[in-house]
Parts: structure tokens; C-alpha cells; sequence
């Protein structure tokens, strides 16, 4: 288990009192450790707005590797990477060193705000959660490893079962506890195509029962939309309790129920009112980043770099129009 350095461990009221809202993204309500500031400087400061990252599934299909899809984000004109938990295995299992890597992020002016795993901390059968909990605390140790400080929590569990919300928010809280000597904060992602935490109002829900200052939530526009949750659903929530929205659209050709994660396309090339929901999210607070990712099989073919400067180009001109 990795412990955090003796300055890093300061009250969250005085981290988020020296650290002033437009010199970056917004620092997690309940952030852990000085650390945090200077990984969280991503944002535009002239906008005052949004840091922008790109998830690797995005170029998932080009199968490379996690240090050059690094590379690619730093050419790309990203400022924020967010890598998925079985790259980071691979590039480790194949004799990768996560102090170097971390250093080449750094080095390219990067930061890992979000890392994406599927640990299984919400499954209403004990043991299996158990064993969740266990994979949940290697993988933070991980993203922790890469300078990361957040890691989504997505219902991985209980996407085909009913679980109870208020067991969803002591299963969360516990697991907001047992991060904290880890200095990573779990991310309560939400799934639209799951049967619990599929709606932004169930996320809403488990924030407030959990009752803990790190409780924080992961959006996604193509989930929203898969989920029935109404956009303009974000004002209600508080911009401090979200760090990271995954971005993307959908065509108006699919429905709600026949959609999949490989219909996504561009922000901006489908219907979903982003302009709406970024011009709403900067009026509540919001200053964390806006994460790419698709899962179109076109752009797997195509040119990586390629790909990802298009979709963060796509990004940043929705982000003029919304807040200019």
C-alpha cells in the first residue's frame, strides 16, 4: 500500500483554500495531498474553463503502446491523458517502469486527472466484492504510480442486477475510505445502459447518502443520453463534485435503446446538445476536464494522431461556443 508524504497530508478545507479556482481545474472536494495542485493546473487559463484529456480507448483499435499513445496526446494539444488500467498492466508485465513513465507524462506536460478500471466494489454477493476491494486497491497503486489521483468506479457488479441505492452509497463510502491512505479518489461512474447507476439522478442519490467530502461523480454525454437522464439534470449538481466528463456525441439515427458504445462519434458531428451541457457545467463550477472517448471502429482504422487532434479540436471549438 503506498503512503502519502508528510506534506501532503493537510486538511482539505486549507488545500482547497490556497489553491483559487481559475489558475486550474477545480480541485476534488475532498482532495488529498499538496501533490494535487500542481496535477490539476490543466485548465485554459485564459477561459478559465476546462482541461482537456484524452482516453486512450479512443485510439484503442491502433493498438499501441501506452507510452506512445502518451506521445500522441502531448502532440495532439491535449494537456491530460486518462489511460485505462489494463494498458498500465501491459506496458508493467512488459518490463515497463511506471517511475519513468510517469516522468515522460510530466515531461510532455501531461497529467493523469482519471484512469479508467472495472474492480467490482459494488456486487451484492460479499465475496465477490471482497475480492473487488482487492483488485480496486492494486489498481490505485498503479494509477497512484503514474502521478494519477483519480480512478472511475463504474457499476461493473451489478450491471445486469437491481442493486439497492442506499447499499450502492455504504458500498461507496467504503470504498472513498479505503483510498484514502492509497491518495486516489474513486470516481461513482455512471452506465446507461446498467441497471443501477444508469441515471444522473441515481448518481445524484449516492453522493448525497454517502456523506463523504471526496464523494464525486463521472459523467459521460453518450451515457446520458443511454440512460434517458435529461441534460439539463447537470445544473443540480454542485461543479466541486464533478472532475471528469467523458466526452463524445451520437448520430440522430440510433435510438436510446439500440445505442452502443461504437456509435459514438466526434463531440459536435452528432445531436447531443453539448454546447447546452458545457454552457450549464461552467456555470455550476465545473473546472475539471473534458476526457475523449469513442469507441468508433472508423477511427481504430484510421491515423491515431490523427484522431486524436481531430476530436480535440472538436472539443475546444465547442467549448468557444459555449462559454466565449
Amino acid at each position: 500500500m503506498l503512503s502519502l508524504p508528510i506534506n501532503a497530508q493537510i486538511s482539505r478545507r486549507t488545500l482547497l483554500s490556497q489553491v483559487a479556482v481559475g489558475t486550474g481545474v477545480a480541485l476534488a472536494a475532498g482532495a488529498i495531498g499538496s501533490h494535487r495542485a500542481s496535477a490539476e493546473t490543466v485548465a485554459d487559463a485564459r477561459r478559465g474553463s476546462f482541461g482537456f484529456s484524452l482516453n486512450t480507448a479512443t485510439i484503442r483499435g491502433q493498438k499501441l503502446p501506452l507510452e506512445e499513445e502518451v506521445g500522441i496526446a502531448a502532440k495532439a494539444g491535449y494537456n491530460a491523458i486518462e489511460p485505462w488500467i489494463e494498458e498500465i498492466q501491459r506496458f508493467k508485465s512488459g518490463g515497463g517502469n511506471l517511475a519513468d513513465l510517469k516522468k515522460r507524462i510530466a515531461d510532455l506536460g501531461l497529467v493523469v486527472p482519471s484512469a479508467i478500471g472495472f474492480a467490482d466494489w459494488i456486487n451484492d454477493d460479499a465475496t465477490r466484492r471482497a475480492a473487488g476491494l482487492e483488485q480496486w486497491k492494486r489498481d490505485a497503486e498503479m494509477v497512484a504510480s503514474l502521478g494519477g489521483i483519480r480512478m472511475a468506479a463504474p457499476p461493473s457488479g451489478a450491471y445486469n442486477a437491481v442493486v439497492d441505492l442506499r447499499r450502492v452509497a455504504d458500498r461507496y463510502r467504503k470504498l472513498l475510505e479505503l483510498s484514502v491512505p492509497l491518495g486516489i479518489v474513486p470516481e461513482l461512474e455512471m452506465w446507461g445502459g446498467s441497471k443501477t447507476l444508469s441515471r444522473m439522478s441515481e448518481i445524484a442519490f449516492v453522493l448525497v447518502e454517502t456523506g463523504h467530502p471526496d464523494a464525486c461523480g463521472l459523467l459521460d454525454v453518450f451515457h446520458v443520453f443511454k440512460g434517458g437522464s435529461e441534460f439539463s439534470g447537470v445544473r443540480v449538481f454542485n461543479g466541486n463534485a464533478l472532475h471528469c466528463l467523458h466526452m463524445n456525441d451520437y448520430p440522430a439515427t440510433v435510438t436510446r435503446e439500440k445505442a452502443t458504445d461504437a456509435d459514438r462519434v466526434y463531440p459536435g458531428q452528432g445531436c447531443a446538445p453539448i454546447v447546452d451541457l458545457l454552457r450549464d457545467l461552467h456555470q455550476i463550477g465545473y473546472r475539471g476536464v473534458l476526457s475523449l472517448e469513442l469507441f468508433n471502429r472508423d477511427y481504430w482504422k484510421q491515423d491515431a494522431l490523427s484522431v486524436a487532434r481531430t476530436g480535440c479540436a472538436a472539443m475546444k471549438a465547442l467549448v468557444e461556443k459555449a462559454i466565449s
